[in-house]
């Protein structure tokens, strides 16, 4: 009997992933200017410092996965929301430039924590035979992050200093994420309880064979990083992008079509997109965001070519943040699921920090279309390693099939 999806701890979890993604990554773009003026910084520097923040923070990753399969992933939630709060706190009172990066580093620290990847492994630990079901409608709640969490920031920062913002931030962190986390942390411990802590029942097993595991890790590992690298290069430089290629101050306007993407593609697939596998879904992702940036580079200056750039990159980008919690689970299984996703992290987040300097970098050495090509270059790659771990997988099957038949 197929299980149901935990849709309380999935609501719950989207509250948390919402002020999560809200407080500790989306509100810095906006309160960046007033930092960079306090702390006597160029705007370049305070990026580099959360840049390196978030490299830091990929690092320390591998290690946070092996916790959350020793000690459970809401417990590590729970720790994680105190511990952005407490940075928060560190940050608005820093007092030097020094402090200042500290704090940072806590705040990208505690957002491995309690962001997606710890709330993917805890779903999967809840209800795993749910769980890719579970991923797509939790991913589908928190990609209201931007759309709350920007203006929430934008209106508290006209009546209050960035500091404030801050503290009032790192409340919400504590009084609301806090308990909830602690409550499913609660609530997964009753449950193994009364069910068996190694119930093989609730485990869901890998499809790839164990000969290829290795293989197909790497494989997964190097895609999930090229369209990591594509998705954080565009998202940081999108609307200078779109204003080096002619679009001027419809940049911009342009831009805003981007997140409500997102949503409608997460939408689509909770409703019709039920029974399609993981590897597919991850295939049309990476094939949606390679085909966005093709869009736009013979379609400049174009209004209606920009805003089809737009759309077509916040559907593929809204399904990649999906199979990055369904895919692994599909190929390997259950077991190990947090340390798994510790490692993917580690290396998504290490690009991600990198490449938004390798793109203004490229924009500034060879220009706009040529930097777009290459980062079409790198997303095309990316659907090509996916169809092989297909390949790998179709391998795999085929062989333990013949072996079973000879051993019959």
């Amino acid at each position: 009997m197929t299980e149901s999806p935990p849709i309380a701890a999935i609501i719950a979890l989207g509250i948390t992933q919402i002020i999560g993604y809200g407080t500790l990554y989306y509100s810095f773009s906006i309160l960046a200017p007033d930092m960079s003026r306090d702390l006597g910084w160029p705007s370049e520097a305070i990026f580099g410092a959360l840049s390196a923040a978030l490299l830091i923070g990929g690092l320390m990753a591998p290690a946070l996965g092996k916790w959350i399969d020793r000690f459970g992933a809401g417990r590590i939630m729970t720790a994680g929301s105190a511990i952005a709060a407490a940075a928060l706190v560190a940050c608005a009172l820093a007092p030097g430039r020094i402090s200042f990066v500290a704090a940072l580093i806590g705040i990208e620290a505690a957002s491995n924590l309690v962001q997606y990847g710890a709330a993917f492994a805890l779903l999967v630990q809840i209800r795993p035979q749910a769980a890719q079901r579970s991923i797509t409608y939790l991913t589908l709640i928190g990609g209201f992050a931007s759309t709350i969490f920007w203006p929430i920031t934008t209106m508290l920062h006209a009546e209050i200093s960035w500091q404030q913002v801050y503290l009032v931030f790192a409340g919400l962190n504590f009084v609301i994420c806090l308990p909830i986390h602690a409550v499913l942390s609660r609530q997964m411990r009753r449950n193994r309880v009364r069910s068996g802590k190694a119930s093989p029942a609730r485990r869901v097993e890998g499809t790839l064979a164990a000969s290829a595991r290795r293989m197909g890790f790497v494989l997964m590992a190097f895609s999930f990083s090229l369209q990591s690298l594509v998705s954080s290069a565009i998202l940081v430089h999108m609307v200078p992008l779109l204003s080096g290629l002619g679009l001027g101050a419809t940049a911009a306007l342009v831009g805003t079509f981007f997140g409500p993407s997102q949503v409608l593609s997460r939408l689509t697939n909770m409703l019709f997109g039920v029974n399609l596998p993981p590897l597919k879904l991850a295939i049309i992702a990476a094939t949606l965001m390679s085909a966005a940036v093709f869009l736009l580079i013979p379609t400049a200056p174009s209004v209606a070519g920009a805003i089809a750039f737009a759309v077509v990159f916040g559907l593929g980008n809204g399904l990649f943040s999906i199979v990055t919690g369904t895919l692994p689970l599909l190929l390997f299984g259950s077991d190990g699921y947090g340390k798994m996703q510790g490692r993917v992290m580690a290396a998504r987040l290490i690009v991600s920090a990198v490449a938004p300097f390798a793109l203004a970098y490229l924009i500034g050495s060879i220009g706009v279309v040529w930097s777009l090509a290459l980062t079409l270059a790198a997303g095309v790659l990316a659907v090509l390693v996916l169809v092989v771990i297909g390949q790998l997988a179709r391998n795999g099957s085929a062989s333990e099939a013949a072996a079973t038949q000879t051993s019959n």
